[in-house]
């Protein structure tokens, strides 16, 4: 009888300890940081949305031009400044490794289909808002709103290449949205994130000798970003 009660209070103790760690504030003078940083990494998803030249109704060249969604992957670093209480400015530079694919099909008398990827070597420059709720234990809810300014170092705008199908312009700016989520550990947050940023300048580097240039008047890059930021 003694040996099964004290069993039931070492038992209790366990799940009491368990309990008061689940539930204990960590990093609980963080939010009077005035500023502090990370890192971030993550995957993304993007694809030029098009906006078709008068042209491309009126001849047979090209039966379809179609873009697809291609896989890429970001990692930079992360500068928090705190504003507000639920208000903080973040910048995070990072390069951001993305393609975007285009599918053509000519027109008669080829009737043939081709597939080609663009690659994109960004340096992301983004300046965001992040608006936090308030802190739950160890977790808080936010949202962002921001501007960017991406630079392509793999932009092809002035490459003399026989073989180029597509021209694109290095520089993009755009604004972003997203949601996120803090988790507070002993010595880091870690959040998981996803955002859409939407490019407001036109990519494609006018060169009339191209055929596919002809087809297309437009080209905006859109991007799905799902990262992870470990911050301190």
């Amino acid at each position: 009888m003694r040996s099964g009660f004290f069993s039931l209070l070492l038992l209790l103790l366990f799940v009491a300890t368990a309990s008061a760690q689940r539930t204990a504030l960590n990093m609980p003078d963080h939010d009077d940081k005035p500023y502090y940083f990370g890192i971030t990494f993550g995957v993304n998803y993007s694809v030029y949305q098009i906006k078709y030249t008068q042209s491309f109704a009126n001849t047979d060249t090209f039966k379809k031009i179609q873009p697809h969604w291609q896989p890429g992957f970001n990692l930079g670093l992360i500068g928090n400044l705190k504003l507000s209480k639920f208000i903080d400015l973040r910048f995070v530079p990072s390069l951001a490794f993305a393609e975007k694919n285009l599918e053509f099909q000519y027109g008669y008398p080829n009737d043939s289909t081709s597939s080609r990827g663009i690659e994109s070597i960004y340096m992301h420059l983004p300046l965001q808002l992040k608006f936090k709720s308030d802190r739950i234990s160890n977790f808080r809810f936010y949202g962002l709103l921001g501007v960017k300014l991406d630079y392509d170092l793999a932009a092809n705008a002035r490459s003399h290449r026989p073989d180029e199908f597509i021209k694109i312009s290095p520089v993009d700016y755009g604004g972003e949205l997203g949601v996120g989520f803090e988790f507070y550990y002993p010595n880091f947050i870690f959040s998981p994130e996803i955002k859409i940023s939407q490019g407001f300048n036109n990519q494609l580097y006018p060169d009339r000798g191209l055929q596919l240039t002809n087809a297309i008047d437009n080209l905006r890059t859109r991007m799905i970003v799902i990262s992870i930021h470990l911050e301190g």
